[in-house]
């Protein structure tokens, strides 16, 4: 298990940005839907909008937090 700690914390790394990226996408098509920025739909598809990206953050970030964890699990077991 010991080789895969680089790509574990790497992947956390990348997976925590995607989740970022994603809820600044959402919440700037979400407004912008709100608002009426965006022609041709209902401004209560904002909200359908906002929460499908707030949705995928916080999957996204719990797989990178499940990531940490078990770099700092298998951290623990090699100290042992």
């Amino acid at each position: 298990m010991r080789e895969h700690l680089g790509f574990l914390r790497t992947s956390s790394a990348v997976v925590k940005i995607a989740a970022w990226i994603f809820l600044i996408l959402g919440l700037i098509g979400g407004v912008s839907i709100m608002l009426g920025k965006v022609p041709g739909n209902p401004r209560w598809m904002g909200m359908v909008v906002l929460t499908l990206y707030a949705f995928s953050f916080f999957f996204f970030y719990l797989i990178a937090k499940i990531a940490d964890l078990l770099v700092k699990i298998i951290n623990e077991i090699k100290k042992e």
